[in-house]
């Protein structure tokens, strides 16, 4: 998590130092060293936390002009100079503020203050376990209607892809949803969406939460885990919209969430190729990169082409890079068109019902 500091005194800025060679961060004084102003809009949108050792109306005033959403603004936190509340001010489940007010609290003696509902009454989070999760919440204005009805007394189901480990929380029915295991090899083939019926005593509910990575209409809030890896192959000068019109055609018909996808992959080759660096910036995604050699040397059955290897020094860039770059397994093949090639590999995923401060 990446962490920046500003305090407005000495005693405060004493504070910051310690946590910060604890935490990380770059610990600043606001008023010597920089304006509060230039600092909070310089870091608000490039660090993960920004934690203001002062008072409270100082750090709503300047954060106020910034914030955007709860799925994009960083955490904010406030702890008072002499360490003894710590408070978690926005984005305290998605953000992580919740979490990191805890640690900091832990590390200073300080009281943490949380104030987010489900926290206070010491129920289900969804938004924090999707998060613990490595997952990305595709709709998030469901979250209040989920949290809303374990507030309310209800039960929420939860219609998860994968086994999850552990005891499931308080209030929570959670079933296992069929799926397809193996390499999708047609467009058309999708996961099926059919309800274990013996987990479900024969009754189809539409869920509450929805556990996937595959498109579905439903009302049920998606929970996206960030498992595919997109490995890439093209032709020298294509531009990034090929790249992402190549890209949303593959994941449409695949029935594949774009969410889903956490990183890009190719030979080195493409390393500085203006359009596919252009892309990946574009999707957030880093570009990792291989050498010919160490993709010859990645096991299993791959879709071969003889041009590939005589111009390249391997024989398939896509299906090998993805596979290198998830540790997994390939589930979708080479798909070709205009220069380019797509294909993709899901890494390893073992959801838990971790929600809670460890």
């Amino acid at each position: 998590m990446k962490l920046a500091w500003i305090a407005f005194s000495e005693r405060g800025e004493k504070l910051g130092r310690f946590l910060a060679d604890v935490l990380g961060g770059s610990v600043v004084r606001g008023g010597r060293d920089v304006s509060l102003k230039d600092w909070t809009k310089a870091r608000f949108a490039v660090e993960d936390g920004l934690i203001f050792i002062g008072a409270c109306g100082i750090a709503v005033r300047a954060v106020a002009p910034y914030l955007e959403s709860k799925t994009t603004d960083p955490a904010v936190v406030v702890l008072d100079e002499n360490g003894q509340f710590c408070i978690s001010l926005l984005s305290g489940h998605l953000g992580g503020a919740n979490d990191l007010t805890r640690h900091i609290a832990a590390l200073c003696g300080a009281t943490p203050v949380i104030t987010t509902a489900t926290d206070s009454n010491g129920l289900f989070a969804v938004d924090e376990w999707a998060r613990r999760q490595d997952c990305v919440i595709r709709n998030p204005e469901r979250i209040k209607s989920v949290s809303s009805k374990l507030l309310a007394g209800g039960h929420i189901r939860i219609l998860s892809d994968w086994e999850i480990a552990g005891e499931a929380p308080a209030r929570v029915e959670y079933y296992l949803a069929d799926r397809m295991d193996g390499v999708v090899t047609e467009p058309d083939v999708r996961l099926s969406m059919r309800y274990a019926q013996n987990r479900m005593d024969g009754v189809v509910t539409e869920p509450d939460v929805r556990l996937s990575m595959r498109s579905a209409q439903i009302q049920a809030l998606q929970v996206v885990p960030r498992l595919l890896v997109l490995g890439v192959g093209c032709r020298r000068g294509t531009d990034k919209e090929a790249l992402d019109r190549f890209f949303k055609g593959l994941m449409e018909t695949a029935g594949l969430l774009p969410e889903a996808v956490c990183r890009i992959c190719s030979i080195d080759l493409k390393a500085d190729e203006p359009g596919l660096v252009a892309f990946c910036a574009e999707k957030g995604l880093s570009l990792t990169t291989f050498t010919s050699e160490e993709l010859n040397a990645v096991e299993g059955i791959f879709t071969a082409s003889a041009f590939v290897k005589d111009t390249v020094g391997v024989d398939n860039v896509c299906e090998r890079s993805a596979v290198l770059g998830s540790g997994g397994r390939l589930i979708l093949r080479k798909t070709a068109g205009n220069g380019i090639t797509m294909a993709l590999a899901e890494r390893p995923f073992a959801p838990d019902w971790r929600w809670t401060y460890e």
